[in-house]
């Protein structure tokens, strides 16, 4: 029954197909291009990857001399737009005839019953009940269809009725109204009435929208020397160092050697900035006094925007930068000798637009451009994906003492973030938005995730109690897994790890279509590096790498967190992977067994051969000293035999070769096998909050793991080094035998062909087992008694 279980949760945990109506329908006249009004001559669709959602719009633009309440003499007026029970109502003005609304309206034409459309004017009224002002009547069978690339349509004026439905002698109201869809340029402001619920501040949040990463540099400083630098106290030269601060970023250099008024450092300093350039550079020479107080001597405040902009590695001039005096020139107030008399720093500074400035991991990176611009090379293809829907989403909070999800799903490709407009109460919402990337190189994954919605304005509350919107479940596809110009529709399973184990929270379904535009240059790029050349030129560390990764991280966070509707911090920290560096039990036994999945493959073919040396199977055996000696015989067709053989096992693999994009694979990722006090690790905060008791049981089992690899390590090193006591004389009678040996083995293989070498090597290898003895080789114990420098290890 387990086993049945777990077979089945496996089955669950992997990709679906799916075959979705994908396309244009439209009501009069079936498809687009068919038999219908709309002409078959207009240009195909670009919303293709989609099925088609029809929505009444209604465009309330302004009305005019509106009549005022005959009590107070004043017009305090709104709209209301009414469609069976679904209302909608524009923002009240206060003492105004003429108003001005320019909002747009969006009924899903799925859930609307009514056959009409009516549009009240209202006069809002604190006490009592809202006057009615007038209406407009629309009948459903009279609206028309507007279809995108059309202009949009021309709202009109309409006289209000009274209740009756006869004119008014005053009072008028600009209207549009038309049947469109989700492609319509309305859609994304417009107020809809799958989200009537949502009220104040969350009605920003609920709509879709696209975000743009802001453009980061490094900003590389180069702390030469500084001249002239005094401290407080003039009877000691200081021991100076120089502190840089852009934002949050703090970077020192190191300590000058040499206690001196003019020390000199030659260290580089490197900094991520984001433009608009919002943080000042600021620069301060200090000096250690003692190991818990650093005195300034002088400061540099300087706005990003003045440094120059390198593009590649050509170097950058440097220049003299005087220091502001701290404490004692200012408030001794020797103005002459402050003029006469100035400390100033040496610096070589500059913006660089060579790199890419990283802010995801490398491992799946979708964006390699250089910073600059102008060092872009053309696109080789289009990313177009359609976020259809999902189906089975859990619980996520709890709203009204009632369990439920208000979902939305981001993508993030390059330096574009899209964001769908949030549904509302819904486990199986329905999206159906489609959006477009330009691709730049084709070893790139674009990142889709589903979260749930806590900043609606209401009273739900997140099941952990934060105010923070949950992850539901993240995607990843690898564009060089697809083949171009097809559409992929799958349904891919929502997998979350918690702390109390791997958990499906859903599927989203999506529709992805990978166009080239340029096949020879995307075969090009396959050679050319994954980043700029300045990587290459003038490389990082790895240290250098991961801070600046991080930095760009949170300067990436912090932007996208103050657009309108933001892209909050945990949304970003998520869809790049922050945390991904931490370290995990179940990560490493997940990348040991892949280490393991290497190199079977040499491990199966050692065994095969072994089983050849052994005759386990004759024929088999036979077979191979026959191709042996031919390969003895005519040795240049090694080579081609094994280009020959890769090949052919490259077409029989074509047959087996996925249908469909890599998912996320629980067994690969040791995500079932995981204990609960690993995953419980996991997930712990870092610096750990965990009581002592667990954080000493932690720690023990550490030291255990650690063990067993310094003791794989200790045995590498072993083998090493007796490798290097063949020659070194550390043995010394070890060493004589070994070079007696090669000068006998040369004089042999001088005066012997290669061929009869290799041709006796290879009998000898393979020779039967009756001719083996089960115990080790001479070489092997010889080479075993080597010393090594174990023995000299405290």
């Amino acid at each position: 029954m387990a086993a049945k279980d777990g077979a089945k949760s496996q089955e669950d945990y992997k990709l679906k197909d799916m075959k979705p109506e994908l396309g244009e329908k439209w009501p009069h006249g079936g498809q687009r291009g068919g038999t219908g009004w709309i002409g078959s001559e207009r240009a195909a669709s670009t919303y293709d990857l989609v099925e088609q959602m029809f929505y009444l719009y209604v465009r309330v633009v302004k009305a005019k001399d509106l009549p005022p309440n005959p009590v107070t003499s004043n017009c305090d007026p709104y709209v209301e737009v009414k469609i069976g029970n679904y209302k909608g109502k524009t923002k009240h003005f206060e003492k105004r005839t003429n108003p001005e609304w320019n909002q747009v309206f969006a009924f899903s034409k799925d859930k609307v019953q009514s056959s009409t459309v009516e549009v009240f004017v209202r006069d809002k009224e604190m006490v009592t009940r809202d006057d009615y002002i007038g209406k407009v009547v629309f009948d459903m069978r009279e609206v028309p269809t507007r279809v995108p690339p059309d202009s949009p349509l021309a709202p009109q004026w309409y006289r209000l009725e009274d209740r009756r439905g006869e004119s008014k002698k005053r009072g008028e109201v600009m209207v549009a109204v038309w049947l469109g869809t989700q492609a319509d340029e309305a859609f994304p402001d417009a107020w809809h009435s799958d989200a009537s619920s949502v009220q104040g501040e969350g009605v920003q949040s609920v709509r879709s929208k696209v975000y743009v990463s802001p453009k980061l540099w490094y900003l590389r400083v180069n702390v030469i020397e500084a001249q002239d630098v005094e401290p407080s106290d003039r009877s000691q030269p200081p021991q100076a160092f120089v502190k840089v601060q852009i934002g949050n970023q703090i970077l020192k250099t190191k300590l000058c050697p040499n206690k001196t008024t003019n020390p000199m450092w030659n260290e580089d300093l490197v900094f991520v900035a984001a433009e608009p350039f919002e943080e000042q550079f600021f620069l301060t020479v200090e000096n250690k006094v003692t190991s818990a107080k650093d005195e300034v001597m002088g400061r540099l405040i300087s706005p990003l925007n003045v440094f120059e902009k390198r593009l590649d590695h050509r170097a950058v001039h440097s220049k003299w930068y005087n220091l502001e005096k701290f404490g004692f020139g200012a408030l001794e107030g020797d103005k002459r000798h402050e003029l006469k008399f100035s400390s100033r720093i040496h610096l070589r500074v500059c913006l660089e637009g060579g790199y890419h400035v990283m802010d995801e991991s490398t491992l799946y990176i979708s964006d390699v451009k250089p910073t600059a611009r102008q060092l872009w090379k053309q696109p080789i293809g289009i990313l177009e994906v359609g976020i259809l829907s999902a189906q089975g989403l859990s619980p996520m909070k709890t709203k009204d003492g009632k369990a439920t999800t208000d979902p939305y799903c981001v993508a993030k490709y390059g330096q574009k973030w899209v964001r769908t407009r949030t549904i509302i109460e819904s486990s199986s919402p329905k999206w159906n938005e489609q959006y477009t990337w330009e691709v730049y190189d084709p070893c790139t994954v674009i990142t889709l995730g589903v979260f749930d919605n806590c900043h609606l304005g209401g009273s739900e509350k997140s099941n952990n109690g934060a105010k923070v919107d949950a992850r539901i479940g993240k995607v990843r596809i690898r564009l060089s897994t697809l083949e171009a110009d097809r559409i992929y529709t799958h349904s891919y399973p929502l997998l979350v790890l918690q702390t109390k184990g791997l958990k499906k929270m859903g599927e989203v379904q999506l529709a992805v279509r990978f166009t080239c535009l340029s096949l020879a240059h995307m075969i090009y790029l396959y050679g050319h590096p994954l980043l700029p050349k300045m990587h290459y030129l003038h490389p990082f560390t790895v240290n250098q790498l991961d801070s600046l990764r991080y930095q760009a991280m949170s300067i990436v966070a912090a932007r996208l967190s103050r657009a309108e509707p933001p892209l909050r911090k945990e949304i970003v920290e998520y869809m790049l992977d922050v945390d991904s560096h931490m370290w995990s039990m179940r990560r490493s036994k997940a990348n040991f067994f892949r280490i393991v999945s290497v190199f079977s493959g040499l491990i199966a073919m050692s065994k095969w051969l072994g089983d050849v040396c052994y005759w386990k199977n004759p024929l088999t055996t036979i077979l191979f000293h026959v191709l042996f000696f031919i390969l003895i015989c005519y040795p240049e067709l090694i080579l081609p035999t094994t280009f020959l053989y890769m090949f052919l096992i490259g077409l029989w693999n074509f047959r087996f070769r996925q249908r469909h994009p890599p998912h996320m694979d629980t067994k690969l990722s040791w995500a079932e096998a995981a204990s609960p006090d690993e995953l419980d690790e996991e997930f712990d905060t870092f610096p750990t909050s965990k009581g002592q008791d667990v954080v000493k049981m932690r720690y023990d089992r550490l030291r255990s793991v650690a063990g067993r690899i310094q003791m794989v390590v200790g045995d590498i090193a072993t083998q090493g080094e007796r490798f290097q006591a063949l020659l070194s004389w550390r043995d010394p009678r070890a060493t004589c035998l070994f070079v007696i040996f090669c000068l006998f083995a040369a004089m042999i293989l001088y005066v012997t062909p290669f061929k009869i070498i290799a041709l006796a090597a290879g009998i000898f290898w393979m020779r039967h087992p009756k001719f083996r003895s089960k115990m080790p080789s001479a070489p092997s114990n010889f080479f075993r008694k080597l010393p090594s420098k174990a023995d000299c290890m405290l």
